[in-house]
């Protein structure tokens, strides 16, 4: 699609996944002209488009025993009024997705609405678009936010991939909705989440909440990238010498599989799927025994050496922190919705995995594009010049380096993904670790502080490179602060869980980066 170098919106939502999509029909609903933009194809970018998305669907009969269980396992850090509302917008909303997508039914006719078909899914949300009239601009990275005079942001900056060439779009307010941060982890579907708009946010001024709660894993095959882990609540795990090990299901799963990784290679069966779910498999996952049949292997039969892929913030907790009931940041004009939101107020210390989060961003996406919506009419159009908020990559006022070339990329990139990623570092933290860690992603900080800004094709990469150092020194920086055990978040030189950490922690800062502890607050009303 053809654009002009600059256009405006009211609504300005930046990501075209999940919460994305949902966030532009939140506010297209309110009358208000909507643009979306996507890094991607909006519709099979990001990680819904290749998963199997369940949601936190519960009648209503049934709620309150779900917060409380929910409330039970959230390290004392979710807010049951959050977790309720999260639930009735689902309950919702969700059923709207008919009129563009087939719900599979039971065997007694009753329609399934937990569990979706990603691909599916994000089709229809595509039509839905397409039919509210939002302006959908595919395979346009947003680089940087724009903000007014009066210090609200007010439109984003970037390029188009066809040509390389600028835009530069104003709005009334801005969502961001562009997922969290993978970290190149070769996580299925999250080549896209490098943490853009949390860079993108902190230039602005927004703080960033539960960065330390950013250690998930999931089973996939080494021989692919096929991180769909439903299936491995079945799985049987083997040493080298064949030996079956003693890998317990459930929240110590990981830790185990790590230690006996780090012994040497592991393979895995899935013998004990039952018949009716192996039967029912390609309509709920599609994709899963793809790379397996390409590679001659029945899982249900064979063994196959697995892997920890990580998952970063994308199914861990962190992200923009929420400052009220309207998904926005601290900084006014900007929501946040999805993954590039902190989920704590409804997942608490423990990732809400695919049902919570997957409610989470249809809810929040909703909610953030209604409160864009609400902020554009009640603060009108932009007047003035509006500023230009990047910095790292993008303008450096005192370079005394050349411009980064991809190999220097690659290796920022190669160095950073071994402490933000190895399990042995992420699933046992200990001081010394985190201290190097500090040091090394502070060196590459300075290092792109020096560079000059990248051009062309490289503008983009450099970017993303940018975010994810920023990204893995919030993480890293949290997870110090967190003197403790608690949830996701193990230190394993502090094994305990200390009641007086029983708070958030707020984190934020670009060149000298500052954190505080964050109150956790049961609010008086929290309208559903």
């Amino acid at each position: 699609m053809a654009l002009e170098n600059s256009l405006s919106t009211d609504v300005l939502v930046i990501g075209g996944g999940m919460a994305g999509a949902w966030a532009a029909l939140g506010a297209v609903r309110t009358g208000a002209r909507v643009t979306l933009v996507d890094k991607g194809y909006c519709g099979t970018s990001g990680v819904t488009a290749t998963a199997g998305p369940g949601h936190w669907w519960v009648p209503p009969a049934e709620r309150e025993q779900a917060v409380r269980q929910r409330a039970a396992n959230a390290g004392g850090l979710a807010e049951a009024p959050w977790m309720r509302r999260i639930i009735e917008t689902t309950w919702e909303h969700l059923p709207t997705l008919a009129r563009h997508y087939r719900f599979a039914v039971d065997s007694n006719g009753r329609t399934i609405f937990k569990a979706l078909r990603g691909p599916e899914y994000m089709k229809a949300l595509r039509a839905m678009l397409n039919e509210a009239g939002v302006t959908v601009l595919d395979h346009h990275p947003a680089l940087e936010l724009l903000r007014d005079d009066q210090g609200r942001v007010a439109g984003a900056a970037g390029l188009r991939r066809v040509d390389q060439q600028p835009w530069r779009i104003s709005a009334g307010a801005v969502v961001l909705a562009s997922g969290g941060c993978a970290f190149l982890s070769k996580l299925l579907g999250a080549d896209n989440n490098t943490g853009d708009g949390l860079l993108m946010a902190a230039e602005v001024g927004a703080e960033l909440s539960g960065m330390e709660f950013s250690n998930f894993y999931t089973v996939a095959p080494a021989c692919s990238s096929m991180t769909r882990a439903m299936s491995y609540v079945f799985a049987r795990y083997f040493d080298a010498q064949g030996r079956e090990l003693d890998i317990p299901a459930g929240p110590g799963t990981m830790p185990a599989l790590a230690l006996a990784l780090e012994r040497g290679p592991v393979s895995c069966s899935l013998d004990r799927m039952p018949q009716d779910l192996r039967d029912a498999l390609p309509t709920i996952s599609p994709n899963v025994m793809l790379p397996f049949t390409r590679h001659g292997i029945d899982p249900f039969r064979d063994r196959f050496e697995i892997v920890l892929r990580g998952e970063g913030t994308v199914r861990g907790i962190g992200g923009l922190r929420v400052a009220d009931d309207e998904c926005q940041t601290t900084v006014p004009g900007l929501f946040v919705a999805g993954d590039a939101a902190s989920r704590e107020r409804v997942a608490g210390a423990v990732s809400g995995g695919g049902s919570i989060n997957s409610a989470w961003a249809l809810s929040s996406g909703l909610w953030a594009g209604a409160g864009a919506a609400r902020h554009a009419r009640e603060h009108g159009a932009t007047r003035g010049p509006l500023e230009a908020a990047g910095e790292l990559s993008l303008r450096t006022g005192h370079a005394t380096r050349a411009a980064p070339d991809e190999a220097t990329l690659a290796r920022i990139v190669r160095e950073l993904q071994t402490p933000m990623l190895h399990p042995m570092q992420i699933l046992f933290r200990q001081q010394q670790a985190l201290t190097q860690a500090s040091e090394l992603l502070e060196g590459h900080w300075q290092e792109l502080q020096q560079r000059a800004p990248a051009e062309g094709a490289l503008r983009l990469k450099a970017r993303q490179t940018a975010a994810m150092v920023a990204c893995a020194r919030w993480v890293t920086l949290a997870a110090q602060t967190r003197r403790e055990s608690r949830g996701m978040h193990t230190r394993s030189d502090l094994p305990h869980t200390d009641p007086a950490q029983t708070h958030r922690l707020s984190v934020g800062g670009l060149h000298k980066l500052w954190i505080r502890p964050h109150a956790v607050v049961q609010p008086s009303r929290v309208a559903a």
